[in-house]
């Protein structure tokens, strides 16, 4: 790992007070390791660590690596990449000791030339937040982050607990109290969280994070997956973000909250329109819907991910909008009087293990598609779609969303919106990176198949 100056014309450089205020903090907390994160295009977390006597000089040039076998950033013969820090997520690891401490930064990835990588999902959404931008919006998300606690050695199928939907006792406390250490760890780092409680499965847990910009949050829900599997570590467990880990319980999603700002003011509120819900709010809206088959790749990457899309589980799988019904795929929250401001669209389709990067791009794209549009939104559906028959389904223009990850692939493999969102390059990778994962699910014989069929 060397030090590498960068191309002056590719972006900003760190001013010197970000730079002072890493340095002193560095100082004021005895840290001599820093873990420079950064992830692939799965969105799995990668990095590496530098000593606390490089510190200044990777701040002010980046650090350059070899990216060659990170999946889908770079080819083999262009492995040479740049880490470049960005200071405002400098943060010490609470669960490392405090004598020698460990910090980390995220970082933007760079070309040798200084130009931003067109395989980095932090740029990937920077490029999206800027469209935004420039349309006079910021985006702010809040993600409820479902995950399953898995206790080695336990008797239960790895569930440590019998708790049910919101119960405040269990049988024991292990997961109560992870959950309540991941919580307190998250805001000693920074990350507010608005709500926290015991999900539907056993052993199945919630942490609902307060709304940010759409990167910071993004940075957040990375940082959480890593808070969550630390904290339960040592208890001799680990914190699953897997889809659907257990058939016979429900899957964990990361329903994403959205709302778009015109400076203080909520683009997605208009006081006098039905639901309190604005015409951009109503065409972000007709934007997600009229991609949500394509965006399916994305917000539920895995194979995995599609035993969680099934009836009866409160996941959905129809393209369909609604006020209240929690099997549907977007959900406008009731309005509640003097809060303009918490006026938004949750989309339930996002499950823990997408990359978060990718998925607030494509989110927002699509909805910024609408607005661009003038979409038409069609009329919320109170009714239970499940109940509805294809040809209901097809006057009220509710879609079906893939079945699974090669149906997604499919639909994706055309979508002019997710190489706009995501890039040629990122695009291009994921599919290969997806029909290789089909390719090899299909060639597995799974444990079912062996005990229904091996005696034929």
């Amino acid at each position: 790992m060397t030090q590498t100056a960068r191309n002056p014309h590719s972006r900003p450089r760190i001013d010197e007070e970000a730079i002072k205020y890493v340095l002193l903090s560095a100082r004021e907390h005895d840290v001599k390791f820093i873990r420079l994160w950064f992830t692939d295009i799965l969105g799995t977390l990668k990095g590496f660590a530098i000593t606390v006597d490089e510190l200044e000089g990777v701040l002010r040039n980046g650090a350059s690596f070899d990216g060659a076998s990170i999946e889908g950033l770079t080819r083999a013969d262009e492995s040479d990449m740049i880490a470049v820090p960005d200071p405002s997520t400098f943060q010490v690891l609470p669960w490392r000791p405090s004598k020698n401490a460990v910090a980390r930064l995220f970082c933007d990835i760079e070309t040798p030339a200084g130009e931003p990588s067109a395989a980095d999902g932090r740029q990937v959404l920077r490029r999206n937040i800027l469209r935004a931008s420039e349309m006079g919006l910021t985006f702010y998300v809040a993600p409820e982050i479902e995950y399953y606690y898995d206790m080695k050695g336990s008797d239960d199928e790895g569930h440590q607990d019998q708790s049910g939907y919101f119960d405040q006792t269990s049988v024991d406390g292990t997961g109560a109290d992870l959950r309540r250490d991941t919580v307190l760890t998250l805001e000693q780092m920074g990350i507010p969280v608005k709500h926290s409680h015991h999900e539907v499965g056993s052993g199945q847990h919630e942490i609902d994070l307060r709304h940010m910009n759409a990167l910071t949050m993004a940075d957040s829900v990375i940082t959480f997956k890593v808070v969550a599997k630390e904290i339960a570590a040592p208890a001799g467990g680990y914190a699953t973000f897997m889809p659907r880990p257990f058939g016979d319980r429900h899957g964990s999603g990361m329903h994403t909250h959205m709302s778009l700002f015109r400076g203080d003011e909520n683009a997605f509120f208009d006081a006098d329109a039905d639901l309190h819900l604005s015409e951009t709010g109503r065409q972000f809206i007709a934007g997600l819907m009229r991609h949500a088959a394509e965006m399916c790749v994305v917000t539920n990457q895995w194979v995995n991910s599609y035993k969680r899309l099934q009836p009866g589980l409160e996941a959905p799988i129809f393209a369909s909008w609604t006020t209240g019904n929690f099997g549907d795929l977007i959900r406008v929250p009731t309005y509640r009087p003097g809060r303009e401001e918490s006026v938004r669209v949750e989309y339930r389709a996002p499950d823990s293990a997408a990359n978060p990067y990718l998925l607030f791009s494509v989110l927002l794209a699509a909805g910024l598609d609408g607005i661009e549009k003038n979409m038409p939104l069609p009329e919320p559906i109170e009714a239970d779609v499940y109940r509805m028959s294809d040809a209901e389904l097809s006057e009220r223009g509710v879609a079906k969303l893939p079945r699974t990850l090669d149906e997604a692939i499919r639909l994706a493999e055309n979508s002019e919106l997710l190489e706009q969102a995501l890039g040629t390059t990122v695009m291009d990778n994921l599919l290969e990176n997806k029909r290789l994962e089909w390719q090899q699910f299909c060639n597995t014989v799974t444990d079912y198949e062996l005990a229904r069929y091996r005696y034929l």
